[in-house]
């Protein structure tokens, strides 16, 4: 058998015409795939923060005052669990901001994702 007849395969010029193919369909597709991902974070912390809003009206209407923490919302199973921040990933990033006038209490709360891209906590 000569060298080059009855082999199957690809030769080195065929792979790195398809690795260039691929590479340039990455960097079209990559971009736009990034930004919608942070689209979703950013819609999911909209969600977060108006449940978590609502929540604390609700407990201020039946109780009569702002819960403490937003742990107190669990433990009077006003929501199952403290929501991860999306931006953060992380549930104990958020910002608890007091009534008007007083040092505790969970009158409104804020996104703890400070620097990073957005000014998220101003939402």
């Amino acid at each position: 058998m000569t060298p080059g007849k009855g082999r199957a395969g690809f030769t080195l010029i065929e792979l790195l015409v398809v690795l260039a193919v691929l590479a340039i369909l990455v960097s079209l597709i990559a971009p736009r795939y990034l930004d919608r991902v942070d689209d979703a974070r950013e819609a999911v912390l909209r969600h977060n923060l108006h449940g978590l809003r609502t929540v604390i009206d609700q407990f201020y209407r039946d109780k009569g005052r702002y819960p403490d923490t937003l742990d107190e919302l669990v433990t009077e199973k006003y929501i199952r669990a403290v929501p991860q921040d999306p931006i953060t990933q992380r549930a104990d990033t958020w910002v608890v901001v007091p009534p008007q006038g007083q040092t505790k209490g969970a009158f409104d709360v804020k996104s703890g994702a400070g620097g990073q891209g957005k000014n998220y906590a101003s939402w």
